[in-house]
């Protein structure tokens, strides 16, 4: 048999955009052909939805699917709304704060000392009383992006939903370079500082601070990167920081070399 149907639940990963059916219309759908049809009929083509001939669904069946459409529906966005300038941008909020808002991307494999780096950089940056705000990877997981995994789509999904400000430390590993460099052209001004923690894979696997190599290795994670799923490192990053001899540099030395680029560059300074 050539063409066979079936009913069900569509669960798109990503919002897609339907066209409604009126009451007027037949229903309609779109059947894609089968690799044996020739190739000038290879393609989408509309004709009378099949549905039609199927039975009546059950009440408990309609409602269940009238649920999931439901979850899955976007609401138009208005187009009676207007853009209000504030008379305090992003100049009077440099002078306030003495500082100029910059977001520093530590990017590495698992076990670089990413987190370590972020979290000791804040801490030096508060020292000095600049207002600096850590994101980092494993901790959003917890929240906001407590729903996404560690898939390639989900990943990226992980990296846009950031929204950065003031002096923000992200710690991702973030192994795409089209998703940093995404980031990176939200903030044309020079603001977007990439450090590239460039530490072995042998290294890294040898520290395996959270012991996520190890299961990696015995098949139990899935697309973990490094193992199973690229990392592509960084082609023009403005910091590289290189492990030393097989070991990683101290906290303490990679947080200086971070500090001094952005005392150089005139971030810690209005």
């Amino acid at each position: 048999m050539l063409f066979s149907f079936s009913r069900c639940i569509v669960c798109p990963a990503l919002p897609i955009s339907l066209s409604p059916c009126r009451a007027t219309q037949a229903p309609r759908s779109a059947d894609l052909l089968p690799p044996r049809a020739s190739a000038a009929t290879h393609h989408a083509v509309e004709r009378p939805s099949p549905l039609a001939r199927l039975p009546p669904r059950s009440s408990a069946s309609t409602a269940g699917e009238d649920r999931v459409l439901q979850m899955s529906s976007t609401v138009p966005k208005s187009s009676n709304i207007f853009w209000h300038d504030c008379p305090v941008g992003k100049t009077d909020r440099q002078k306030l704060l003495k500082q100029k808002g910059c977001v520093v991307w530590i990017t590495g494999l698992s076990g670089s000392g990413k987190s370590t780096l972020a979290c000791t950089l804040g801490r030096e940056l508060h020292t000095r009383g600049k207002l600096a705000y850590v994101l980092d990877g494993d901790n959003l997981r917890h929240g906001l992006n407590k729903d996404l995994g560690f898939a390639a789509e989900d990943r990226a999904e992980n990296i846009r939903r950031v929204d950065a400000g003031l002096l923000c430390i992200a710690s991702f590993i973030s192994p795409y370079r089209r998703d940093r460099e995404s980031c990176r052209a939200l903030l044309s001004d020079g603001s977007f500082i990439e450090v590239f923690l460039n530490m072995s894979l042998e290294l890294c696997e040898a520290r395996d601070p959270k012991g996520l190599y190890k299961l990696a290795r015995a098949g139990k994670i899935k697309g973990f990167t490094g193992i199973d799923d690229p990392y592509e490192a960084p082609l023009n990053c403005e910091i590289e920081i290189k492990e030393l001899d097989g070991v990683c540099p101290s906290p303490s030395d990679m947080t200086k070399q971070v500090v001094a680029y952005l005392e150089d560059k005139g971030f810690l300074h209005e």
